[in-house]
Formats: structure tokens, C-alpha cells, sequence
């Protein structure tokens, strides 16, 4: 077995195998991944799919809206039908499988529904009006799995599925992503203790992926969804997938070809297939998994936009986010990021630790622990912890609970115009559209600092409060709805259009958005002051000039941009500026 070269090579299944197995079990694998795909070839109906500015997805557990007498996922269905069918096109249906803990996260069985849920006949329902994400949480499973208890049983199928440790193993350079520890015990029918390697917690058992059968057995998963309805697919944790004792155990060469060999599998029975790489890290470790842009993943979350957010709202100045933003480049057109400004998890802090001083991440961590959030922390190689995540709802990480709604409101919605207006595909977390704060009586109750923002609805309950006029909820929802409908309509904001920004005032953050040839363009305006600012129009955008938000017409190069607010200039580009 040889690691194969850095850069991009088309291979064929068989290549990628070898680069990851020996010659024999490559062969195998092989043989059984080819089976797979002709299977699924037969029960799939590919089309081909470009994303548009027309592309929004929703993050949203599969249980987010609950009515007494009907399945989560049909009260999910009628909810979204009739509140944003209009301006949201694509759903992430967190884990909707049987799980143990964790939200979702540690998957019982991957091919079933949660029966607290529904059925895979209500996901079908979804996927009439909708795109669908699915997760694919195939770092670890749940101990509770069939798999893990026929490893625990001796069957010799699971054999070597999951990564057994001797406890006295050396695994201090291992980066841990929680202060939990990297080994759970386990008793085997025999009675014998079991080490075996867990990276997020007991519940949640690691894949052994040196084993080809786990790797074939994860590929007929990821197709087995595909033939379920998912048009993107999200890959989990997945910079902790393959472990090698002595290293990091975080993006390694065999993870980005594990990656790969994953899209080549999918791709062959359905290219149009978007894969998505979910890897809380620093930002530029988190751009790796673009690959060369041709081969890995086609969307990467834009980890370090949210806390380099709250940084820039708490300061009043944009520099930074400026700087960052201006350093943003892909390796081909064909990829784009994944913008997002709150999860179902917390707010992490790990991917600015490389843009944002110590002092700069402190004050904020003093602000949300001061608002009634948490921090969670990670273990270090030296015994040491850091912080990893914040937890609250991301408008009580930006503004205090004191301030009139009316200016949360306008904090919190300037943070998601510039999520709108950034290059790539936006994700919206459903108690963002809703307008949620934290829910601190969660944490008290189950002890998860998680749960303080998956907080779970009566439908009539939320429905009663989004159209209550004037409240926090109302103001923001009618505000984000207004944004997309906008949003959807101007091919500027194609997610892979071309972006710059422009110099302005410190407290201003300006997007230019525009597509090649295209016959308009976008300036986002987007004031993080509480003052008004002037800005004064570059002297390339002519006449016929109409701000988007306000429905207005400019007569004037000189705006004026109010306290925590944007604008969205349209004008027609002339020929020479491409």
C-alpha cells in the first residue's frame, strides 16, 4: 500500500483503493464497490444540477415543529410548505435516523427513520417541495448499533470495524476536539474489557476505516441516501476519520482520498450529488478539503464567518472581517463555500484562533458568558484546555438581552445580509429564520450546553408568535423573507459569481457581487456602527441606480447607510468593467 501523490489525478475506484489498502483487499473492495454501483445505477434517476442564487438551504432537525396526533416530519413538511416554499429551496433534515444521543448524531441504524419522526414516506413528502441534505455521521456510531454490539459479540462480518487501542498507547499528539477522554471501555461477551477509540464521546464509537469492509459498507450508506431522495450530502466530523497511531489523526492523506473515493462512488451513479465537508477548524485546514477543486468537496463550511461576525459587530470595525474575506480564493469554479452564521451546535472559536488575537476571542467569550451563555472547551496535548465553541443563540452572542428588540433585531439581521451576500451557497439554521434566543432552561435541564439552541416547537405555538406583529420573532422572520425574495431574483449573488470588496470606512464592510458578462451588479453596503455613515458611490456605477432593501430609487452617489444596517445597491454594469 502507498499513500498516493498531493494534486489532482482522475483515477478509477480501483486506484483510489490501492492508495488506501493493500493489493488484495483493494481488489475485494473493488469488486464490491463496482456491485454497488450498478445496483444503484438501476434504482437512481440522475439529473444534471448547476446551483443558482436560488440555492437556500435550511438547517432544521426533523422533529424542529411538533402537533399533538402527527408525525414530526408531516408537521415539518406543512410548516415549511406554507411559510418559505416561496424563498427556501433546499432542507437539511439533521439526523433523522434512530440515534442514542446527541441530537441525532450517534446513529443507531443508518438506513431507518427515527419512529419518533416519521417515515421514509414523509421524507419523500419533503422532497416533493424540496431539495434534501442528508448527514452522513460516518465518523463514529452509536454504541447501541448493531454493528458495535456484533463487534462486542465476536461475529466475525464486524470484525476489525472499529479502532481497538491498548490503553497504555501513547496518543498525546492526537487533536482532541472535546476535553473528554480518546479511549471507552467496553465488555465483550466474554466478559473482556475493550479499549476502543472514541473521538466525541462513549456514545459515539469511531469507525475502523483500515478495514475495506467498513469503507464498503459506509459507501452503500452514502447510496443507499442518494437513492432515498439526497441531493447534497453532509460528511460529519469527517477530518477525524482515519486514526494512525503517532499522528495527529486529523486530515490525513488517507482522509482526503477516503473523501474522494467517496464523491468518485457517488458520482458515477449521480454526478449531480453536491458533497459537503463539515470540518470545524482553522480556516485555512478547512479549505484543504476543497481538494484542487476538482476532486474533493464541492462545499466547505465557512467555519470562521460567525465569530469573525460577532468580532466585527463588537468592535465596530471591519478590518479584519475585510482582510479575511479579501483572502478568500477557490481552486476552481466549480466549488463554492457553504455560509452559515449559527448550527445546531455552538459558535466556534477554533477557526479564527489563526485571524483574531487571544484578547480579541476573550471579549467576546466575556460577553456571551456575561449574557447568560456557556463556552465548551477542548483537551490539549499537555493537559491544558482551550475554548472551542460558544454556546447561545447566535443573537445573544451578538447583542445583549437588555437592548430594545427592535436593535437586536437589526444587529442580528445585518449579520445575515452579509451571510446573503457572500460568495457561495447560504445555510440558514431554523431558529435563525425564527428569530430564537437562547433557551438557558435547556441546559439546566439536560446539562448539554448544546441544548440551548435546539429548542424544539408546538407548530401553532411558533406559528402563533411569528405572525404576532412587532415581536422579536415577527421582525426577524419577515425581515430574512424580504432578504431572500430579493436574494433569488438577482443572478449577482450567483454562488459562483465573482466578489471584491471596496474600500470604505472602517465601520463599513462593502461586497461588490457580480457574474462575468452579467448585465447587473450588487454593492452590499453593510454598517456594523451605531451611528450613521456616509458612503459615496464608486464613480463606475452610473445611472439607473436602485437600492434593493428599501425599494428605492438612488438620485444621489452619496448614501447614507443607518446604524446597523444594510443596503443593496443594483446598478447596470458597461461593457469594459469585465
Amino acid at each position: 500500500m502507498s499513500y498516493c501523490s498531493v494534486g489532482y489525478k482522475k483515477k478509477s475506484i480501483l486506484e483510489r483503493l490501492r492508495c488506501l489498502y493493500n493489493e488484495e483487499d483493494a481488489q475485494r473492495a473493488a469488486k464490491e464497490v463496482e456491485n454497488l454501483i450498478a445496483g444503484y445505477r438501476q434504482r437512481i434517476d440522475s439529473k444534471p444540477y448547476r446551483m443558482t442564487q436560488e440555492d437556500v438551504i435550511l438547517i432544521t432537525y426533523g422533529d424542529q415543529v411538533v402537533r399533538p396526533g402527527e408525525e414530526p416530519l408531516e408537521t415539518l413538511y406543512h410548516f415549511l410548505h406554507h411559510y418559505v416554499k416561496e424563498v427556501i429551496n433546499t432542507v437539511h433534515i439533521l439526523p433523522f435516523y434512530p440515534y442514542s444521543s446527541d441530537d441525532g448524531f450517534s446513529v443507531i441504524d443508518y438506513k431507518d427513520v427515527s419512529p419518533r419522526m416519521g417515515s421514509w414516506e414523509d421524507i419523500e413528502r419533503l422532497s416533493t417541495d424540496f431539495r434534501l441534505m442528508f448527514d452522513g455521521v460516518i465518523n463514529h456510531i452509536s454504541q447501541y448499533s448493531y454493528w458495535f454490539k456484533a463487534f462486542l459479540a465476536g461475529d466475525p462480518s464486524y470484525a476489525d470495524f472499529f479502532v481497538e487501542v491498548e490503553p497504555e498507547t501513547d496518543l498525546s499528539r492526537v487533536v482532541r476536539p472535546r476535553a473528554l477522554p480518546l479511549l471507552h471501555q467496553y465488555q465483550d461477551k466474554n466478559g473482556n474489557e475493550r479499549s476502543i477509540w472514541t473521538t466525541f464521546s462513549k456514545d459515539q464509537v469511531d469507525l475502523n476505516y483500515a478495514n475495506y469492509r467498513v469503507m464498503v459498507a459506509i459507501l452503500d450508506v452514502l447510496l443507499f441516501y442518494v437513492q432515498k431522495g439526497a441531493k447534497l450530502i453532509r460528511l460529519d466530523a469527517i477530518a477525524f476519520l482515519w486514526k494512525e497511531i503517532g499522528t495527529e489523526c486529523i486530515h490525513l492523506p488517507q482522509t482526503h482520498e477516503a473523501i474522494q473515493l467517496m464523491r468518485d462512488v457517488i458520482h458515477q451513479v449521480a454526478p449531480e450529488v453536491v458533497i459537503i465537508t463539515e470540518t470545524n477548524v482553522p480556516h485555512k485546514e478547512n479549505i484543504s478539503y476543497f481538494g484542487s477543486g476538482e476532486d474533493e468537496a464541492q462545499m466547505v463550511y465557512n467555519f470562521a464567518l460567525p465569530p469573525l461576525a460577532a468580532h466585527t459587530i463588537h468592535s465596530a470595525n471591519t478590518k479584519k472581517l475585510k482582510s479575511w474575506i479579501d483572502s478568500l480564493e477557490l481552486p476552481s469554479d466549480k466549488v463554492c463555500f457553504f455560509n452559515f452564521i449559527a448550527s445546531h451546535d455552538g459558535c466556534g472559536v477554533r477557526p479564527v484562533t489563526d485571524i483574531l488575537d487571544e484578547d480579541e476571542l476573550d471579549r467576546i467569550i466575556d460577553f456571551v458568558e456575561k449574557n447568560e451563555g456557556y463556552v465548551s472547551y477542548r483537551a490539549m496535548g499537555d493537559g491544558t484546555k482551550k475554548p472551542y465553541e460558544l454556546n447561545a443563540s447566535y443573537i445573544d452572542i451578538i447583542s445583549q438581552k437588555s437592548e430594545p428588540i427592535e436593535l437586536r433585531a437589526k444587529k442580528f439581521m445585518l449579520i445575515q445580509a452579509l451571510k446573503l451576500a457572500m460568495p457561495g451557497v447560504p445555510g440558514i439554521y431554523f431558529h435563525s429564520l425564527v428569530g430564537s434566543v437562547s433557551d438557558v432552561g435547556a441546559v439546566q435541564s439536560t446539562g448539554v450546553l448544546r441544548s440551548i439552541n435546539r429548542q424544539k416547537f408546538n407548530v401553532d405555538y411558533l406559528s402563533q408568535e411569528i405572525e404576532e406583529q412587532g415581536s422579536l420573532r415577527n421582525l426577524i422572520f419577515n425581515s430574512y423573507k424580504r432578504l431572500l425574495e430579493i436574494r433569488k431574483r438577482e443572478a449577482a449573488f450567483d454562488p459562483y459569481g465573482n466578489f471584491e470588496t471596496l474600500s470604505a470606512n472602517d465601520g463599513l464592510l462593502i461586497l461588490h457581487r457580480f457574474v462575468k458578462n452579467g448585465k447587473n451588479a450588487i454593492i452590499t453596503i453593510n454598517n456594523f456602527t451605531n451611528t450613521p455613515i456616509s458612503y459615496t458611490l464608486p464613480d463606475f456605477v452610473g445611472d439607473e441606480v436602485r437600492e434593493l432593501i428599501t425599494d428605492a430609487i438612488i438620485t444621489d452617489n452619496t448614501i447614507e447607510i443607518p446604524a446597523y444596517e444594510s443596503r443593496w445597491i443594483k446598478y447596470k454594469r458597461s461593457m469594459n468593467e469585465d
